[in-house]
């Protein structure tokens, strides 16, 4: 049977306007060129709905029973990693036969999507109760003691990033939450070591570290570096020097691709020159929002 052409709101508008004014149904059709029963589902619609338009279909039965929703979200909120294809196996052993887009459509009507896993910084225990003693402890301090703070680390850079990734399924904003996240080694896998510093005047000193890093040739790194980047900073008196495990620095350089170390060398050296002096001092007048997430995130990763 073909399918009939749906009637313009229009010409269903002028059908109600006619009936008001007491014309029949014969009359409106014959006037307007329609059948009969036509007419009269228009009217009848009209005074049970009073309106024209199209109402909501109920559209085919869901392919998961409300059982199988709850099984394959309790299933992805204990391992966000699962993949689809595990879920469709597991409804498959459950006497229900669905496809991979069904499972996302269905995840996504209850708020979960297949987002790509955030690497972050492994955090082992002891690091999480650190960073948790660390914020609690300075999270009242005033803003002029941070202001006289210098900020150093040291990170590898790689010359070319890992591409692979791993998805999750998790709700919005819970991107750092640890079961949707990878631990990283913060230094494996680099091919140049650099150290840093930084304060809210502006970045200090950034060079690169060409032996392996031990307790000597980091006091060495120190001892060259850190009271010259003081003084060109024009630090106070009785300034602090704070290292943090976390960079909170990154040279970016996306938009060029170096071809080998020496060219990676003088990207991150040209980057960190142009960092202006106002992003070091936003970083650290933020930094009482940035105890607040770890405090609120009970010492694990948070998004600053």
């Amino acid at each position: 049977m073909a399918k009939t052409k749906e009637l313009s709101k229009d010409t269903r508008n002028k059908i109600v306007d006619l009936h008001q004014v007491g014309k029949t149904e014969s009359a409106i059709g014959k006037q307007l060129g329609l059948k009969k029963s036509t007419v009269g589902a228009i009217i009848r619609k009209w005074k049970t709905y009073k309106t024209t338009d199209n109402l909501p279909r109920s559209g085919a039965p869901r392919k998961i029973s409300p059982r199988g929703v709850k099984m394959i979200t309790r299933t992805v909120s204990k391992n966000p990693r699962t993949t689809r294809g595990d879920l469709v196996n597991d409804l498959q052993r459950a006497g229900t036969k669905v496809t991979k887009p069904t499972i996302s459509n269905t995840l996504r009507r209850q708020g979960l999507k297949s987002c790509s896993a955030r690497r972050v910084p492994l955090l082992k225990p002891v690091h999480v109760q650190a960073r948790l003693k660390f914020a609690r402890e300075h999270l009242d301090d005033p803003d002029e003691d941070w202001e006289n703070v210098i900020w150093s680390d040291e990170t590898k850079i790689e010359l070319f990033g890992k591409n692979s990734t791993r998805r999750v399924w998790r709700t919005k904003n819970a991107e750092l939450h640890p079961k949707n996240t990878i631990p990283t080694v913060k230094h494996g896998g680099g091919n140049i070591m650099l150290w840093g510093c930084f304060s809210a005047k502006g970045p200090g000193r950034l060079i690169r570290v060409k032996e392996r890093m031990n307790g000597a040739m980091y006091r060495e790194i120190l001892s060259e570096n850190l009271h010259p980047s003081a003084r060109a900073l024009k630090m106070k008196r009785g300034w602090v020097f704070q290292h943090d495990n976390d960079p909170k620095l990154k040279v970016r350089f996306a938009q060029r691709q170096p071809q080998n170390i020496v060219a990676l060398e003088e990207i991150c050296m040209e980057e960190w020159a142009k960092i202006p002096a106002t992003v070091c001092e936003n970083l650290v007048k933020t930094y009482r929002k940035r105890l607040t997430s770890v405090i609120a995130n009970k010492g694990y990763i948070t998004k600053y």
